[in-house]
């Protein structure tokens, strides 16, 4: 340490620590890379020059979000490695719902004191989040704030851009009466609902390295699963196929992620169901006595994202999805809308309680 930067420790904030982190980075961050990049880490901004080559009117879309108190399951189980993906997938997963490529994410770290393995743990995951979304970590801030957050405590946003060409931007305007919905596959809960789930947590009494119910998993393997990220299956199956609407299914689950994509004229009749559901929200509903609807409010149920297909295309689409690694299933059927009626209409099957 040299003596410019001893009065700034003696306040709880270590500069040099910081200036190894970055160091240290600069070959996992490189990885992350593409043909776009123009600037190395390090710099005050990143340069990014995007290829419009195939576009005849380019459009940028911009999305960006945090990973909620999912952190804190992090903090108490002591694992660190997934919860960057997680960060990707919120703002890529979003700017997909309007077929955009993404071509780069920044991230910021605040935490309470600098742990420089731990902070290379929790990027690692931010790496891998953009290598499966394809696009660059362009670059980022990790701001130690020792009176603002205790030694361990952290918080993470992020911030992506991609771009979609004008004519080929997703919006629901092609919705049409009889088109298939499309879900496919959650890996997990992903990053909503935390506030319940570790209340749930708390309740079951479980403990982080026993075996989850219903799984051959761990609780914090469950628990901890990283948000699926669709760019690449979705964005291979749009070069070929008409996709009309699209959604995200985050916070608000069904009822609140469906409609935002919806026209006013047309009604989303679910078949609760048709899909498959993962032990954890069985477990989820068990646990905190909480009826179906009140799941589908709150989470995704195992169904992270929805496509809005024609009748024609669904087979095809679920196909070529597998083929990509994506199960994917026919959930439901767009009809007319009714009055008033909310948009997402979820028929139970007399079982389902």
């Amino acid at each position: 340490m040299n003596d410019r930067s001893s009065a700034y420790k003696a306040a709880g904030v270590d500069i040099d620590a910081a200036n190894d982190f970055v160091r240290g980075i600069k070959a996992m961050v490189g990885s992350t890379f593409t043909k776009g990049v123009v600037t190395e880490i390090g710099g005050f901004g990143g340069l990014f020059k995007p290829d419009l080559s195939s576009m005849e009117e380019p459009v940028l879309v911009a999305s960006t979000d945090g990973v909620g108190t999912k952190l804190l399951l992090t903090v108490a189980f002591g694992r660190y490695d997934t919860i960057g993906i997680d960060l990707v997938a919120m703002s890529v997963n979003d700017i997909l719902v309007q077929g955009a490529r993404p071509l780069f994410f920044l991230d910021y770290l605040a935490i309470g004191k600098v742990d420089v393995e731990r902070l290379k743990v929790i990027l690692s995951g931010v790496v891998e989040g953009c290598r499966q979304a394809g696009c660059a970590l362009l670059g980022g801030e990790t701001a130690e704030m020792p009176d603002l957050y205790a030694p361990d405590e952290y918080d993470m946003s992020g911030f992506c851009v991609g771009l979609v060409d004008n004519s080929k931007i997703v919006e629901g305007a092609g919705v049409a009466m009889g088109d298939a919905v499309i879900g496919l596959a959650a890996s997990g809960i992903h990053s909503n609902g935390y506030s319940l789930v570790r209340k749930l947590f708390e309740k079951s009494g479980l403990k982080a390295d026993e075996q989850f119910p219903g799984s051959d998993k761990s609780v914090a393997e469950v628990l901890l699963a990283p948000t699926a990220i669709y760019v690449q299956p979705v964005l291979t199956i749009m070069r070929t196929m008409q996709v009309k609407a699209m959604a995200h299914i985050t916070g608000g689950g069904f009822y609140d992620n469906i409609p935002r994509v919806l026209p006013q004229s047309v009604t989303c009749d679910i078949e609760f169901g048709s899909w498959p559901m993962l032990p954890v929200f069985d477990w989820l509903k068990s646990t905190g006595e909480l009826t179906w609807p009140e799941m589908l409010q709150i989470f995704n149920c195992s169904i992270g994202f929805v496509l809005v297909v024609d009748q024609k295309s669904k087979a095809d689409v679920i196909d070529r999805l597998a083929g990509h690694g994506v199960k994917a299933y026919e959930i439901g059927t767009i009809r007319q809308r009714k009055g008033d009626e909310e948009q997402v209409q979820v028929r139970f099957p007399a079982s389902a309680s």
